[in-house]
């Protein structure tokens, strides 16, 4: 990371204009994070940075094991957390391994689940979609009571925008007639404006559910670029990427402020997002750091100055 050029970015969010500042406290104050089951002992790194309670999401992976998702989930609620595991519909082989996934999950404390399809080529069973799998019943079965889905902003790189809308609606309906409450959470984006402009399209359509905005959580710009080619996701990356052409400006660590400051500019009654959704891409603690370095979720401190590991600046 070259020198001051993280820690300049925390200090402009503490320092931003008192209406800014305190969106900004609002909006981390709701900040969700998402990690691997792969990462062991997450449960205790997220005691260092997360208030109990905290939604704490776990990521399935083309890869991973169901159990080892649960596994995982079961020690982030025993040890305070609100654990809300990823449902990919197209890495289950059928109805019974969804099934079971789902009881497992409830019997570890679940009730809060993210379904999503997954990024399989070629399902591993039955399930296309997220909304064939909502379609089961197997949800409310369980006692699922609230259901994250994904949202668009930038778009998908293989479905239209159109058939994505639809098919959002459509997730929308059922879930609802199924007495389980819907939330969603969007893909991550470099910029706010893409972010801003689907929320305001999606609430012209009627489509008033909350929505948690999803950003990259600290990382070298050239890991942010590799994920954002593997997910599609290609107006905001030159946002993220613009003029960076060396090696060593690649390596340059990158976090979200200047996204969270755009979101925190934007009225409230326009941009109404009941919180941030942060990737950590594997670096769990780096994003542990980062948020510490704001105060454990409020950047703001009787001096207007950001805590960073034990001082000030």
């Amino acid at each position: 990371m070259m020198p001051g050029t993280h820690i300049d970015s925390l200090v402009e969010l503490a320092l931003a204009p008192d209406r800014q500042r305190q969106r900004i406290v609002e909006l981390l104050r709701g900040v969700s994070i998402e990690l691997s089951s792969r990462e062991h002992g997450s449960e205790q790194l997220c005691r260092g940075f997360l208030a109990p309670g905290t939604p704490v999401y776990v990521n399935f992976a083309p890869d991973d094991s169901y159990h080892a998702v649960v596994d995982t989930v079961a020690r982030l609620k025993r040890a305070g957390f609100c654990p809300v595991p990823h449902v990919a519909a197209r890495y289950l082989t059928g109805l019974t391994q969804l099934d079971d996934f789902l009881a497992r999950s409830a019997g570890a404390g679940v009730d809060r689940v993210l379904v999503i399809a997954g990024d399989l080529d070629r399902p591993a069973g039955p399930f296309h979609s997220s909304l064939e799998l909502i379609e089961t019943g197997l949800l409310r079965k369980h006692g699922i009571r609230t259901v994250g889905i994904a949202g668009y902003p930038e778009g998908h790189p293989k479905i239209a925008t159109a058939t994505l809308d639809a098919a959002l609606s459509a997730k929308l309906r059922l879930l609802l007639g199924d007495g389980i409450a819907p939330y969603i959470v969007t893909q991550f984006c470099f910029d706010a404006a893409p972010i801003v402009g689907w929320l305001a399209r999606m609430r012209t359509a009627g489509i008033g559910v909350p929505v948690r905005a999803g950003l990259a959580g600290p990382a070298s710009i050239a890991t942010l670029a590799k994920f954002a080619m593997r997910c599609g996701i290609g107006n905001s990356l030159l946002a993220l990427v613009g003029g960076q052409t060396s090696i060593a400006r690649l390596l340059v660590e990158s976090g979200p402020e200047k996204v969270i400051r755009a979101l925190a500019a934007a009225d409230p009654v326009d941009v109404d997002i009941a919180g941030l959704h942060l990737f950590t891409f594997g670096g769990l603690v780096r994003t542990g750091k980062w948020l510490r370095a704001l105060g454990d979720g409020d950047p703001t401190t009787p001096n207007n100055r950001v805590r960073i590991e034990g001082g000030t600046v």
